[in-house]
């Protein structure tokens, strides 16, 4: 081989990675899951979530100035939610079972849910950073 063609070809070998490993992260972030928004329908349709992946459990009260405005962030800045994650919104002044079952007692409330749907943590407000904050680790 020509001392100039093994060159070019030791070089484009040598820089291959570099080349590739831009496609490959791009590969990876759309091939994670979308994270997404259901409102509450009962017991089963959480058990189903949870056991699924990342489910937490948002409580939310219409009256609640806090809960709007985590609202109105996480609808500004729900690209930068953790991939995979689902949030369930449940009516904190309907769903009195559901709050007794987690302990919940504040409206603005957020619940991660094990694999099996037990709350494991319990937080309230803190948007978008709160929500990455106790999910980062799953």
């Amino acid at each position: 081989m020509r001392p100039l063609l093994r060159l070019l070809f030791t070089s484009l070998f040598l820089l291959s990675p570099a080349l590739i490993a831009p496609a490959l992260a791009e590969e990876a972030v759309a091939a994670a899951p979308a994270s997404q928004v259901l409102s509450y329908e009962g017991d089963a349709q959480l058990a189903e979530l949870a056991s699924k992946g990342t489910t937490v459990v948002f409580f939310y009260a219409a009256w609640c100035p806090n809960c709007r405005a985590t609202v109105t962030e996480l609808n500004a800045r729900w690209d930068e939610v953790n991939p995979g994650l689902t949030l369930v919104i449940a009516d904190y002044d309907k769903e009195q079972a559901l709050k007794a079952r987690f302990g919940v007692t504040y409206q603005d409330t957020f619940v991660l849910l094990d694999k099996d749907g037990k709350g494991v943590e319990l937080w309230n407000s803190g948007g978008v950073n709160g929500l990455n904050a106790h999910t980062s680790a799953l």
